[in-house]
């Protein structure tokens, strides 16, 4: 079994693995979804990952070309790209047959934090690819959300972006850093699936790794201990980054769910409540930290 769609890059997958043709080839199917098919093709010990993006995955070879190679992030090899009709095809190294969802460990969970400190590390030149701008577009186009979570976005989350923008500098942010995408080899953890890549200042993929390390039972504090000591980073400005870095996340995903993944993904319409409720909670953590600050003035 072997997708159908391969034989634009076939000869980029059979030097890879040095089969001697496709039917040699043994297939397996990671992941298929509306917008993303991914494969391993194997032959013996030689192993290469396939893919397919059509949408908001069809950009993952332009983020090579302008992020991943440039600035020597740890994503693998990039073999061959290909264009067929709507959809861009993908030769990749095979860097690990086990992900963070797989074995959901504390040790994978503190790998993961240290991996994006090193990522975060690597200076970039790019404008920012989240900005207040960006934000206020995404926020009002969310049909689903309540006015009064509208306008608190609007006021307070707006402001607290754009004092990331003047507080922090700008760094990769992989934009789906969670589990499935977090891959090892049994020595070291290599990010994969980064088409959603941009450049900012906030920390959302950090708030994406502890939540998902929550969802399966772990502490954050550790976590968040361990990037903070590999990033060498301020503790009230990592704070603010999570917060702020979550609540861009969210409004992306549900951006994503409204105008697309309601299509290919049928059953991401689900998700939009859990997700509002988060949001919202995310909100109220900025009021909180007004507040605090509004405290801590009238003392001074």
């Amino acid at each position: 079994m072997r997708p159908v769609w391969l034989e634009p890059v076939a000869d980029a997958v059979l030097e890879a693995t040095q089969a001697p043709d496709v039917d040699a080839l043994k297939g397996e199917l990671l992941r298929e979804w509306g917008s993303s098919e991914v494969w391993r093709l194997s032959y013996g010990l030689r192993s290469v990952i396939v893919k397919r993006g059509s949408d908001a995955q069809s950009g993952e070879a332009e983020v090579y070309e302008r992020l991943v190679v440039p600035l020597g992030l740890p994503a693998p090899e990039l073999i061959r790209s290909a264009r067929a009709d709507d959809a861009v095809l993908l030769v990749l190294a095979d860097v690990g047959r086990v992900n963070l969802e797989q074995e959901p460990t504390i040790e994978g969970f503190l790998a993961a934090a240290e991996l994006l400190a090193s990522m975060r590390a690597k200076p970039v030149e790019e404008p920012s690819g989240f900005t207040q701008e960006r934000l206020v577009d995404l926020v009002e186009r969310i049909e689903p959300m309540e006015p009064d979570l509208r306008e608190h976005l609007l006021v307070k989350a707006v402001a607290a972006l754009g004092d990331l923008h003047r507080q922090a500098p700008l760094a990769v942010i992989h934009g789906d850093f969670v589990p499935k995408n977090l891959v090892t080899d049994g020595t070291r953890w290599t990010a994969v699936d980064w088409p959603l890549s941009y450049c900012a200042p906030h920390l959302s993929d950090l708030y994406t790794l502890v939540r998902d390390a929550v969802a399966y039972g772990h502490q954050s504090e550790p976590i968040v201990a361990h990037y903070l000591d590999a990033a060498g980073a301020d503790k009230d400005l990592v704070s603010r980054q999570l917060t702020v870095g979550g609540i861009c996340f969210i409004t992306i995903a549900l951006g994503w769910i409204v105008e697309e993944g309601h299509r290919t993904v049928p059953e991401s319409k689900d998700w939009i409540g859990p997700l509002l409720a988060e949001l919202a909670d995310l909100a109220d953590e900025l009021d909180d930290r007004s507040d605090a600050l509004d405290d801590l003035t009238d003392e001074l």
